[in-house]
């Protein structure tokens, strides 16, 4: 006949489940079941879900124990579901490097004050022509015609 395991955990542990259970110690957290540690990862780092995909835990336990909201564990599942462990320590992408540098800005009012296309401007920098419309969209790039602004004169709106 089987022997049950008595849920017994090592002294200042936090009870996640009957069977689970984790503690904070020297800057990393430890999960145990019963006195044997079976996860470990550093403090700083996210609860890891794979106890959850593997049955051990409920959502509900995790937000309860780790005061994180339920739309984290939720997207913690499905980054662990679909990348591992390795999901979580990938480096973050981050946009490129900016195009509209000043010396392109430069150059590209240069050209336009010319009456040249937006298209051709962007062709002859090598940069997409919406990036340069959007540049003149916010005012990073000026457009002027023969020296002075491109739009109505303030004698004109009067």
């Amino acid at each position: 006949m089987p022997q049950l395991q008595l849920p017994m955990f090592p002294a200042g542990v936090t009870e996640i489940t009957p069977q689970l259970a984790f503690k904070k110690e020297d800057g990393r957290v430890v999960y145990f079941n019963g006195h044997m540690p079976v996860a470990i990862h550093d403090e700083k780092d996210l609860p890891s879900s794979q106890f959850y995909v593997m049955g051990l835990v409920t959502q509900s336990d995790l937000t309860r124990v780790f005061g994180v909201t339920p739309i984290s564990v939720k997207r913690s599942v499905k980054k662990f579901r679909e990348h591992g462990p390795g999901g979580f320590y990938a480096e973050r992408r981050v946009r490129g490097a900016a195009v509209l540098l000043p010396d392109v800005v430069e150059k590209a009012e240069e050209l336009l004050a010319e009456d040249m296309k937006i298209s051709d401007v962007a062709k002859q920098l090598s940069i997409s022509p919406d990036t340069l419309r959007k540049g003149i969209d916010s005012g990073r790039v000026r457009v002027k015609k023969n020296g002075t602004p491109k739009g109505p004169s303030h004698s004109e709106v009067a």
